[in-house]
Order: C-alpha cells, then sequence, then structure tokens
C-alpha cells in the first residue's frame, strides 16, 4: 500500500486510516523500500542531502556484512517544514540488526567509530543499533518496547507512525539512482 500520507497534522498516520481498524497489520511502523522513501520524501535540497548520507551510511554497513532492518522516524517523518518553518537537521534510525558471523562486535565499533558513534556528524543519521537473535528477555522486551513507545508520539504527546525499511542492499541501487536523478535536476535549475 506504500508509505501514507501525512495527517492533517503533518505526520505519518499511526493506523490507515482508510482502514479504520486498529488491529490491522497494516499499521506503524509501515514497511517499505528504501527506494520508496527517496521518491516519497526527496522533496528539498536538504531531504535529499539526509537522504545520500542514509544511502552511505546503509552501504557501509553492508560493507561490513550486516543484517536486519530500520526504524525510520524523526522529524524527517513529519511535514517539519510547515509545522515547524524549518527543514530536518537529520533523519534517526533504530538499526535492528545480525552482525557478521564470527566477527568480534566491540572491534567492530571500534574500527567504524563514523557509523556506531559519530553517525550524525559524518552521515545526517542519528542512529541506534539493536542486535537481533539474543534471548528475548525482559531487558530486550523494555528496550523494543522504549523505542515503539518513544516514536509512536511526538513530544506533544500526537500518536505517529514511523518506517520500516529492511537493511538487504537489493533496493538501495535504485535508490541511489533515483537519488542521483533528484540532485541532478538540483544542479541543472540551481538549486543545489
Amino acid at each position: 500500500m506504500g508509505i501514507p500520507q501525512w495527517t492533517a497534522a503533518g505526520l505519518l498516520p499511526p493506523i490507515r486510516p482508510e482502514l479504520n481498524d486498529g488491529a490491522h497489520p497494516d499499521r506503524s511502523p509501515y514497511k517499505s523500500q528504501i527506494d520508496d522513501l527517496v521518491s516519497r520524501f526527496g522533496t528539498t535540497p536538504e531531504r535529499r542531502m539526509i537522504l545520500d548520507g542514509l544511502l552511505r551510511f546503509r552501504a557501509a554497513l553492508h560493507e561490513l556484512g550486516m543484517t536486519g532492518f530500520q526504524w525510520l522516524d524523526g522529524s524527517f517523518m513529519e511535514d517539519i517544514e510547515t509545522n515547524d518553518n524549518r527543514p530536518p537537521n537529520d533523519i534517526d534510525v533504530v538499526i535492528f540488526y545480525t552482525p557478521p558471523e564470527g566477527v568480534d562486535e566491540s572491534a567492530l565499533a571500534e574500527a567504524n567509530p563514523d557509523i556506531f558513534r559519530n553517525s550524525k556528524d559524518a552521515y545526517s543519521v542519528d542512529a541506534y543499533f539493536y542486535r537481533l537473535g539474543l534471548p528475548m528477555d525482559q531487558s530486550a522486551v523494555e528496550r523494543v518496547s522504549y523505542w515503539y513507545s518513544l516514536w509512536s508520539h511526538k513530544r506533544d504527546h500526537s500518536w505517529k507512525g514511523y518506517i520500516q525499511i529492511d537493511l538487504d542492499p537489493e533496493h538501495d541501487a535504485v535508490a541511489r539512482v533515483n537519488l542521483n536523478v533528484l540532485l541532478e535536476e538540483e544542479v541543472a535549475h540551481g538549486i543545489a
């Protein structure tokens, strides 16, 4: 069904309004692909710069052999330009990942500080990592519940939705081509 349109409040709806069923499985986080994200949100030069960073960030994760999925949220997923009269500064991303087999995660993080500690500066991605495949204990439930509850509401307590995309690189090449077309149009029209 694609990424839903913003509500009148400039937010992704927590459930699809046309479904009118709070228990329907097609709800936030909305499952999408990275190329759909570029098409839907690559509407301004600032957003395209952030999407470029997200694609570079994902390429770095792919290079490390990381698999999993991402939850995407923050002002990037809102109509912040209308609501607050400003562009988004970055995109908030929780990476639910499986590391490459036999890799020391501490050494991996140490060797890649731009990915694991400086992603906001390096890629305009405010990244948080959650490892998949560990036992589902009380602590794990609390961490996932934290992200769900934090991202299901704005600070003013308005309900909102967010996006989930697979970390599989299959759609990244199409997303990169689509984004490059948008960036080239900026240059051609003197927007950049």
